[in-house]
């Protein structure tokens, strides 16, 4: 990173950094911190507490029924579609 990109990102008062992005197209390979689902390690553990209530939130909004089962790479990769569908996605 040069100098003058340092100047530019600032670090905010949470630590972030000013300039960083999350939620960009995956697999980012700049990064090792945006890997594709599939090749998550803890990809086949449960899904998370935050990943199961926004996801109940986008299926309803979606008119869909998903199994409470998921994993946290299926979770993650029906967020990331319901997202596009309900219009709360990024890119949408």
């Amino acid at each position: 990173m040069s100098d003058a990109d340092r100047e530019e990102q600032q670090q905010n008062a949470d630590g972030s950094i000013q300039g960083e992005t999350l939620g960009g197209p995956r697999p980012d390979p700049s990064t090792t911190a945006s890997k594709d689902p599939e090749e998550w390690v803890t990809g086949d553990e449960p899904m998370t507490g935050p990943q199961r209530s926004y996801l109940d939130t986008l299926a309803r909004e979606a008119g869909e029924e998903l199994p409470a089962d998921l994993t946290k790479a299926e979770a993650s990769e029906h967020i990331d579609r319901l997202q596009q569908q309900t219009g709360r996605g990024a890119d949408s």
